[in-house]
């Protein structure tokens, strides 16, 4: 009998939002077991014994889902996410979840004797239950320090993990320094999760993006319509709004996304005549892989605090190898002449012109096999 996740994988292939793939078909077969397998444990609650002394039933095994860009492992954990019944349960991206620990040690080190991280662990484990982790990436040195001390108390307290990668967990934080202090987490993954390759027979976003202009001037009603053919061909034809993802404990409002899919549509003004900042931009790259800007105007001197949030805007894209079509009413070179920071505009202007090429495609997809970066 299949079970919710089936279900829902099922209908976005009817409803067009997705192509069916046999190795996401895997996949979802192995979310679905993991999901009913949740449905019919109940853990021991910290310090208690449960019925009889004993969890009901073994606690299930997590799994960790790798493989390359644009494979739809983030559209398989939302939809797992979603489907699952079971509680307390946390969707993160890990990037944002060790920002988090980061934080809570430096606290937890002014308050408490000894090493925090067990401490912090505990605090944000909380209850045994679920942790579902997209985009688990390691090329953080403080990051790769604490792993294994972080986990091994997180998987004794009892917690089920769901884990993306662009990584076998034998890759991961490969060459780093020290990296034989990491290896115990690497230990840790494969006990505790299931590994699971998605091996894709396409990078789907590519494969709809080769060859076609993904910067459109002027930002008319021809530009728009463009933008209209890429949207259509990326989410699909299913209905689609607006959204909000969390960003350091704020809301942050996404006009037209299709999450499932790693695609968002903004207007120029959405993010860059509104106070945000590199951080509220980084949060849309561990979110979405591809995003849609409408009407990147001229800007003149007197607009220099907007010229600089485009500034960072762009840079954080770039460097987060975010697919990016977008309509202007000129050229990259010609955006922003004079002005205070027009001086930094000519990387900007670079990388846009490099961004629209398929070349960018391409090398954003190689390097994030080979690195184990994430989109």
């Amino acid at each position: 009998m299949t079970g919710a996740v089936v279900e829902r994988y099922e209908e976005r292939v009817r409803l067009g939002r997705i192509e069916p793939d046999a190795a996401q078909q895997s996949a979802v077969l192995d979310l679905d077991r993991l999901a009913k397998a949740l449905a019919g444990w109940r853990p021991a609650k910290p310090g208690l014994l449960s019925f009889f002394g004993r969890e009901r039933g073994v606690r299930p095994r997590g799994l960790y889902l790798h493989g390359g860009v644009g494979r739809g492992k983030t559209m398989l954990m939302d939809l797992f996410y979603d489907a699952v019944d079971f509680k307390p349960k946390r969707r993160s991206h890990f990037h944002g979840f060790m920002a988090e620990a980061h934080e809570r040690i430096a606290v937890a080190r002014t308050k408490v004797d000894g090493d925090p991280i067990p401490l912090v662990a505990l605090e944000m484990a909380g209850d045994p239950g679920l942790l579902c982790f997209d985009e688990l990436h390691v090329t953080d040195i403080a990051d790769a320090m604490i792993l294994g001390r972080f986990f091994k108390v997180v998987f004794e307290r009892g917690v089920v993990i769901v884990a993306t990668s662009n990584a076998h967990p034998s890759e991961l934080y490969r060459n780093g320094l020290n990296r034989q202090l990491f290896l115990p987490f690497i230990d840790l993954i494969e006990d505790n999760l299931d590994v699971r390759e998605i091996k894709a027979k396409k990078d789907f976003r590519l494969d709809k993006l080769a060859g076609r202009p993904l910067y459109f001037t002027p930002a008319d009603a021809a530009a728009t319509a463009e933008l209209d053919r890429h949207w259509l061909r990326l989410a699909g034809s299913g209905a689609h709004g607006s959204t909000e993802i969390e960003v350091k404990g704020r809301r942050l409002h996404v006009p037209l996304a299709a999450p499932e899919m790693g695609i968002a549509r903004f207007s120029f003004a959405d993010l860059c005549e509104k106070p945000l900042s590199s951080v509220d931009y980084l949060g849309l790259t561990q979110v979405f892989h591809t995003i849609l800007i409408d009407g990147i105007p001229r800007l003149e001197p007197a607009r220099r605090d907007t010229a600089r949030r485009f500034i960072n805007l762009i840079d954080t894209l770039y460097d987060s190898r975010v697919c990016l079509i977008a309509s202007a009413d000129a050229e990259p070179d010609d955006l922003y002449q004079r002005g205070e920071g027009a001086d930094l505009f000519v990387r900007t202007a670079s990388r846009l012109t490099e961004m629209r090429s398929e070349g960018y495609l391409s090398e954003r997809r190689t390097a994030s096999d080979a690195e184990g970066l994430t989109i």
